[in-house]
């Protein structure tokens, strides 16, 4: 009869050697580990008000489209980046508030930053469900006129990138054609003529020159 192979025979007491060489080693770095040092230098950095509070702009991370502002609190942004969804403070209720745990429009966080103060956070979030308001409005800034908007429908729209306004004006002129215009005559098979059309319809211009709105002469606090 053929012996055993001396390694095979060797292998459970070499899993145990591992085994219990591995209780002894510390365990793992996880991402929650990571986050910690980040999460305890950030906060530190901030500068909330006399209520521990700081306001929290949440804009969309594909878009650039301001969605609304709300409060947030120390507890508020560890469970946000600790659970990677987004997490207020109710002032009204006093409570911590998981944005979207009833309605199902959560708000992922793709970024955290603030300002050249550190009293404003600007949190760059994707939107579930493309609703980020109670009204059932995309954007809580939907408001411009001196009277109040009566249904969802009278809305407009959140400012958003240019890309985005473009394509907002396209789908107005197919689904209202207008006459004269440069995009319903591409529309109806034509073909582009000159940029010049283009550029004069939309106030297209061929580039912008940077001006510095922060005191440190950045274009952005």
């Amino acid at each position: 009869m053929r012996e055993p192979d001396q390694s095979s025979a060797d292998t459970p007491r070499a899993l145990q050697d591992l085994k219990s060489k591995n209780q002894h080693q510390t365990p793992p770095t996880t991402t929650k580990d990571l986050m910690e040092p980040r999460r305890a230098n950030l906060i530190d950095q901030l500068s909330f008000n006399e209520a521990g509070l700081i306001p929290a702009v949440a804009q969309d991370w594909l878009d650039g489209a301001v969605l609304m502002l709300a409060w947030m609190n120390r507890a508020a942004i560890e469970q946000t980046l600790a659970t990677g969804e987004v997490h207020y403070w109710s002032r009204s209720r006093q409570e911590l508030w998981h944005k979207g745990a009833t309605s199902g429009h959560t708000q992922i966080l793709r970024g955290l930053r603030f300002d050249c103060d550190a009293d404003v956070l600007l949190l760059t979030i994707e939107q579930t469900g493309s609703v980020s308001c109670h009204t059932g409005a995309r954007s809580c800034f939907f408001e411009s006129g001196a009277e109040r908007s009566s249904a969802e429908a009278e809305c407009l729209p959140p400012p958003a990138d240019a890309c985005s306004e473009l394509f907002r004006v396209l789908e107005q002129r197919r689904d209202q054609p207008e006459q004269n215009s440069y995009t319903n005559r591409l529309l109806e098979g034509g073909t582009m003529q000159s940029q010049k059309d283009w550029r004069g319809e939309y106030g297209v211009r061929d580039g912008m020159q940077g001006r510095c709105l922060c005191r440190d002469r950045r274009r952005s606090c």
